[in-house]
C-alpha cells in the first residue's frame, strides 16, 4: 500500500492544523493506521494509532485531549486533528500502516509515508 501525507504547514501556537494520509494499492480497512513524528535531533515516536474499527485509538500521553486521530474507509485515508499546538508539536510527521497484530505504539508497521513538516511559532 501506498501512502501520502499530506496538510503540515506553519501554526501559530495554539492554533490548529489537521493532517491527512491517503491510501491505495490495498484494502485500507485491513490496515491499522498510526502517525509517528521526528523532531530535529530526536528520534521517531509514536503519536496516534487507531485499529480497524472507529472506536478503537491510542495517543501518547503528551497530545491526549489535543490530538484526535481518525479515519474515513470509505475514502482511504486517515486524519490526525491537532488542537492547541505547541511547539514542542513541531516535527516531521509520517502516517504509517500496519496489518499486524500488537499494541499499536509499538507494533511493526510495514509502510510508511514520506512525511508532512509541521512548524510550530511560538
Amino acid at each position: 500500500v501506498q501512502l501520502q501525507a499530506s496538510g503540515g504547514g506553519l501554526v501559530q501556537a495554539g492554533g490548529s492544523l489537521r493532517l491527512s494520509c491517503a491510501a491505495s494499492g490495498g484494502t485500507f480497512s485491513r490496515y491499522r493506521m498510526g502517525w509517528f513524528r521526528q523532531a530535529p535531533g530526536r528520534e521517531r515516536e509514536f503519536v496516534a494509532g487507531i485499529a480497524w474499527s472507529i472506536g478503537s485509538t491510542y495517543y501518547t500521553d503528551s497530545v491526549k485531549g489535543r490530538f484526535t486521530i481518525s479515519r474515513d474507509n470509505a475514502k482511504n485515508t486517515v486524519y490526525l486533528q491537532m488542537s492547541s499546538l505547541k511547539a514542542e508539536d513541531t516535527a516531521v510527521y509520517y502516517c504509517a500502516a500496519t496489518q499486524n497484530a500488537g499494541y499499536l505504539p509499538t507494533v511493526n508497521y510495514d509502510y510508511w509515508g514520506q512525511g508532512t513538516q509541521v512548524t510550530v511559532s511560538s
